[in-house]
């Protein structure tokens, strides 16, 4: 259980997106946008903390504000006012070639995807979602790692397996090797490497403006998000979001499609000096 919900102090408002405060159309509300420019209007950073690649950020530039965005599950940090990589963390290509065969000796259907540096690359057996699959280079494991693209994240696919016990699976056999997590879609596991999380990524970005966890508040409904929910002095789960969410927050708003992270950054607001 992390930190107090009564929220004097907070001077950086860190939010997951999708299912947080970007709603099932793929918009975030006037409200949303209005207590975020508030934020900043009183001194207050924000900063987005989602799962999602770089490509999948830029287009929140107007609806979200100049924001830095930690993208990748905390692989890298990204400037959405230039467009540009700040940072990264990178799964070294001997752990992705170790792990993916100690995953398939207990789930022998996996399929395997990185997300690179140099772009979206899969094997023949991984079915790409949303825009990878136009733009996606295609090959064996070793093939495409063998010019060492920097992976920020490899995505492991079973689809008839549901997340939770595909994490379960892919913790026993690669925890060792690799830092496992998921987002909520069935049959995907998001895998970083040892140690790279939203929270890692997030205190360093912190401790950079001079912030302590004491000072954030953080916001998010899945799994990926419960590292940044412990670490985050104030800590709010979205109405609805995955039971290891709630149980890791020492608070909840209402549902995303109800403004809940904008009702409660307005009361953080009137408690702001």
């Amino acid at each position: 259980m992390s930190g107090s919900s009564g929220s004097a102090g907070v001077r950086l408002v860190a939010t997951d997106l999708d299912g947080t405060v970007v709603r099932g159309d793929g918009t975030i509300s006037p409200r949303t946008r209005a207590a975020f420019d508030a934020c900043r209007a009183a001194g207050v950073h924000v900063v987005a903390v989602t799962g999602r690649p770089p490509r999948w950020v830029v287009d929140l530039a107007d609806l979200f504000g100049p924001v830095v965005v930690v993208c990748a599950n905390g692989a890298i940090t990204f400037d959405l006012a230039t467009s540009s990589v700040l940072s990264s963390r990178t799964v070294p290509p001997a752990a992705v070639l170790e792990a993916v065969p100690a995953v398939r000796r207990e789930l022998p259907g996996v399929s395997a995807a990185l997300e690179t540096l140099a772009g979206f690359r899969h094997e023949p057996a991984y079915v790409p979602r949303y825009d990878a699959r136009r733009t996606a280079v295609v090959g064996e494991l070793p093939e495409l790692l063998s010019d060492d693209p920097g992976v920020v994240k490899l995505l492991l696919r079973e689809e008839s397996t549901p997340s939770d016990r595909l994490l379960t699976v892919v913790q026993r056999a690669a925890g060792h090797l690799v830092e496992p997590t998921h987002s909520g879609m069935d049959g995907l596991v998001e895998v970083s490497a040892r140690g790279v999380s939203k929270a890692s990524a997030l205190a360093a970005l912190a401790a950079d403006l001079g912030i302590d966890a004491a000072e954030v508040a953080a916001f998010g409904d899945m799994p990926n998000d419960v590292p940044m929910l412990r670490w985050a002095g104030h800590s709010y789960a979205v109405g609805g979001g995955h039971p290891d969410v709630l149980a890791a927050a020492s608070g909840v708003t209402p549902p995303c499609e109800e403004d809940g992270v904008a009702q409660v950054v307005e009361r953080l607001l009137q408690l702001t000096p």
